[in-house]
């Protein structure tokens, strides 16, 4: 059963790197939800406080990772809060309608429409923004990738 069980925290794991291009898939819910069901088959003793203080700051900074390297990189390129709402639309839609490549047309075409419509800027500055948004959009998968990892890292490190 061991293995089983071992297989459906891995699981879990893996469908919190999919959520990393599929913003969809809540990525930290699936990381807490690996970390449950061990100390559900397994034992809730390893995980004392700290444990859960370093994960919940991690989770905090998952959160604000995804806002901030969108912000930022909208921002450095000129952009504004409607760049930044256009790419989170496009973001989320964009896998949906296109997919696979989706995933960066579609906060790149949210931020450039969002410019156009509401601030009025020319193709040249939207297209400048919007790859502001994609460069945000991709330095934010990293950063996530990067927390993510060492917090499945911290969970083995703990557990094993």
């Amino acid at each position: 059963m061991d293995i089983i069980y071992w297989m459906i925290i891995s699981a879990l794991f893996l469908i919190a790197f999919v959520g990393l291009v599929y913003p969809i898939i809540p990525s930290v819910l699936f990381i807490i939800a690996g970390f449950i069901v061990y100390g559900f088959t397994f034992s809730f003793s390893e995980f004392s406080i700290l444990f859960w203080v370093v994960q919940g700051l991690f989770v905090l900074l998952l959160l604000g990772a995804d806002y901030a390297t969108n912000l930022i990189g909208i921002k450095k390129f000129g952009g504004s809060k409607a760049a930044v709402w256009g790419s989170t639309i496009g973001l989320l839609i964009g896998p949906f309608v296109i997919p696979v490549i989706g995933i960066l047309i579609g906060p790149f075409l949210g931020a450039v429409l969002a410019e156009m419509i509401v601030h009025k800027k020319d193709l040249k500055d939207s297209v400048k923004i919007g790859l502001g948004s994609l460069i945000g959009f991709l330095s934010g998968v990293v950063a996530k990738g990067i927390v993510q990892i060492i917090m499945i890292g911290y969970f083995l490190y703990i557990v094993l």
